[in-house]
């Protein structure tokens, strides 16, 4: 029984000797890790502020490259409607180069006409009217009777009535020919004037056609880099969440052996009590007595070492895993990284397997969402929670099947529905295969 009692002494002195320094370093680093935790979570911060300020960027630019778009169809309208003047102007200065043509020809013949005219009054001068007014009278002086002077007189009369007549018809076929070609002429020159302007104007429209779709390609530019710096943003988020899940980890391994230590150090506590008690009766009666050792249970969790659970149960898959038009910007080609499950607002989302949470809040395009964290660097993640349906928190440890959230549309959606990945190692794959 003595020997029992020493042996229980030997063991408290050891320790009571080394357990104090131990305890005292890993405390030391659990403090440590709580300020890489907390220098993390600034991290996660910042990232999450860079990242909203990307999509704010991004809207931004969207808005503008609309508003362009607006204004670019309004100018290509105003365009369209300069070409179609532009040709019915075109049109009229044909009609009318073909109306100065017809005019240039009937000047001509007129023109023929007068010179005609002017060589019969020519010949007539020659013949009547060389000495003037006297051969008048001689003509009318030859007659040989009464009845003669009155027809010389009427002919005579009809001669300059005709030849007045010639005069004027020959003034008239000038002055209409020269009207009507400086008419045409007129509008000719107004119709030039007008394709001219017009033309300027057309020209002015192009230089802003271009400059709209300069302004299209610089927001497009743009659309592109906030786009870049979103995702180098997620990606940084995805690392400070595996950096965090690790020093989680560590922490509570540390806390574990630390409460090992305290476990043993009350077990010797235990042993001494034990032993002095032992000692005491061995002095009061030959017969001792044994101790009772004491029992443990150890508790805990059963992972899932098989297919995942359905976060909520039977439903339908409204956008599988892979590549996709997205259903808000258009963008095709873009990776849907995970399965969309449709479900009504406010279902229950549960834990597709046991593990810790080590994200539940609001984050980027996925609204409120949860994180859970199965080991071996296996992930789930939830996405689009309604506000306030968050039922778990960072830290947190839940079993499979346990009811982590409420089905919502926050974040990038266009409806109620659960968005769910799988992420090995902070990489999404494809995550059918594990449910």
């Amino acid at each position: 029984m003595k020997k029992i009692a020493a042996g229980l002494a030997v063991m408290l002195l050891a320790v009571t000797i080394f357990q104090p320094s131990d305890g005292y370093a890993k405390k030391t680093s659990v403090a440590e890790i709580d300020k890489q935790l907390k220098q993390l979570q600034k991290e996660v911060q910042e990232a999450k502020a860079q990242q909203e300020k990307a999509a704010s960027q991004t809207q931004e630019a969207q808005h503008y490259k609309n508003k362009t778009n607006l204004n670019l169809q309004y100018v290509l309208q105003q365009v369209d409607q300069v070409k179609g003047k532009m040709t019915e102007i075109s049109t009229q200065i044909s009609d009318t180069e073909q109306s100065l043509n017809v005019t240039a020809t009937e000047l001509d013949k007129a023109e023929a006409r007068v010179a005609s005219r002017e060589e019969v009054l020519g010949s007539r001068v020659r013949l009547m009217y060389t000495d003037g007014a006297v051969s008048y009278l001689d003509v009318l002086l030859s007659s040989t009777s009464f009845a003669d002077f009155l027809d010389r007189a009427d002919s005579l009369k009809m001669i300059v009535d005709q030849d007045q007549e010639l005069l004027v018809q020959h003034k008239l076929d000038k002055q209409t020919v020269i009207e009507k070609k400086q008419e045409l002429e007129g509008q000719y020159a107004q119709a030039k004037q007008l394709y001219t302007s017009l033309e300027q104007q057309r020209s002015l429209l192009k230089e802003k056609e271009a400059e709209k779709q300069e302004l299209i390609a610089f927001y497009d530019k743009q659309i592109q880099e906030s786009d870049d710096l979103s995702e180098e943003q997620n990606e940084k988020l995805v690392k400070l969440a595996s950096e965090r899940s690790a020093l989680e980890t560590q922490k509570d391994k540390i806390k574990a052996e630390e409460a090992a230590r305290r476990a043993a150090a009350a077990k010797a506590e235990a042993a001494r009590r034990a032993a002095a008690a032992a000692k005491k009766a061995a002095a009061a009666a030959s017969k001792g007595s044994s101790s009772s050792s004491s029992s443990s249970s150890d508790t805990g969790y059963s992972g899932g070492d098989g297919p995942f659970l359905l976060p909520v149960g039977s439903a339908r898959i409204s956008s599988p895993y892979g590549p996709r038009t997205h259903p808000i910007t258009g963008e095709k080609g873009k990776v849907h990284t995970g399965v969309d499950f449709a479900v009504p607002q406010g279902t229950n989302i549960h834990a597709a397997d046991s593990g810790t949470v080590i994200l539940a809040e609001w984050w980027s395009g996925y609204g409120y969402c949860v994180i859970i964290d199965h080991g071996g660097g296996v992930w789930t993640l939830y996405g689009h929670i309604r506000k306030g349906g968050l039922r778990v928190s960072a830290g947190d440890k839940v079993n499979r099947g346990d009811v982590v959230a409420e089905s919502g549309s926050t974040g990038n959606s266009t409806g109620p529905h659960l968005h769910f990945e799988v992420r090995i190692d902070g990489k999404i794959v494809n995550p059918m295969p594990y449910l």
